[in-house]
């Protein structure tokens, strides 16, 4: 299915204002798009029509209706299977040349099969998450890991360009693998530096000290770089990314690690960190909050 080259003022349907979603739509606004907007908190949608150019959706099947290009910014694959497939849902009144692009973080085993399903109903999915957290949504500097048709995601290069910078990871489920994979990392550098600066502390250095130091040799990353001095050292905890977001992304990472058989010890034991610390901190937890959970887990020696 060849998709004509996408650019403003199309209308696109977004479904999802939470964190990232609301200053991801607000920059395709001031891109010169136009936006129909769902959400399920109705407020949320009000306050982002109010002040930007958007308009709230009546239902979802009249977002798909409008829309040339559909995306999704939703918190797992769940979510983004029942607003898309649904018997009233976003596919119900999609127009012929519509294209859905997911950029939630969701099961890449998963998103090969709603793919196939949506192809075979005429809609090509480009599953495309991101990764810079809210700081980049909103300055547009977003990491884009764009799986799927090569040609439709270039016509999409429009919509994407005001986001961030667009890596092409191959084909369907390749993006939300490639996510999985990054957070997997990005989990274990914040775990193991937290375990670190914890014991170092107990010991008697001073942690602004340590992370100086691991900035300036070969154990830092950007936890130590970026995570510590903005979130922990302040006792901020509070990058706007759930603790329960980062577990789902896990248990992603691990299902995939299985899935080819791969070495799975790291991930193993990472995924069931954040799992414990999801059951006592509860998911609405900052994912920073990780460092908390294991200074408690320290205390109690």
């Amino acid at each position: 299915m060849t998709v004509n080259a996408l650019t403003p003022p199309s209308t696109i349907g977004f479904i999802g204002l939470g964190n990232m979603g609301y200053p991801m739509a607000k920059r395709l606004c001031e891109a010169g798009f136009k936006l129909v907007v769902a959400d399920l908190n109705q407020d949320t949608v009000n306050r982002f029509c109010s002040e930007n150019s958007g308009l709230a959706a009546t239902n979802l099947a009249d977002l798909g209706r409008q829309s040339r290009v559909v995306i999704t910014m939703l918190p797992d694959g769940k979510a983004v299977r029942n607003v898309l497939m649904a018997a009233d849902g976003v596919v119900s009144g999609l127009q012929n040349g519509s294209v859905l692009l997911d950029m939630s973080s969701c099961s890449p085993v998963d998103t090969l099969v709603l793919a196939q399903q949506l192809k075979d109903l005429g809609f090509p999915l480009i599953d495309a998450p991101v990764s810079g957290g809210v700081v980049k949504a909103v300055s547009g500097g977003l990491a884009i890991m764009a799986g799927g048709d090569a040609d439709t995601i270039s016509a999409l290069r429009p919509l994407l360009d005001p986001l961030g910078k667009v890596f092409l990871t191959g084909g369907s489920g390749s993006g939300h693998a490639m996510k999985a994979i990054n957070n997997f990392l990005s989990a274990t550098t914040m775990a193991i530096t937290s375990e670190a600066v914890i014991a170092g502390e107990k010991f008697g250095l001073d942690p602004k000290t340590m992370v100086d130091i691991i900035n300036a040799s070969t154990g830092r990353s950007n936890s130590s770089e970026h995570k510590f001095p903005t979130f922990v050292l302040p006792r901020t905890f509070n990058s706007g990314f759930y603790l329960g977001l980062m577990a789902k992304d896990l248990r992603f990472a691990k299902a995939l690690v299985d899935s080819v058989h791969t070495p799975n010890i790291f991930v193993d034991a990472i995924s069931k960190l954040y799992d414990d610390a999801e059951a006592k901190l509860g998911p609405m937890a900052d994912n920073i909050d990780i460092h908390r959970y294991l200074e408690a887990l320290a205390s109690k020696d």
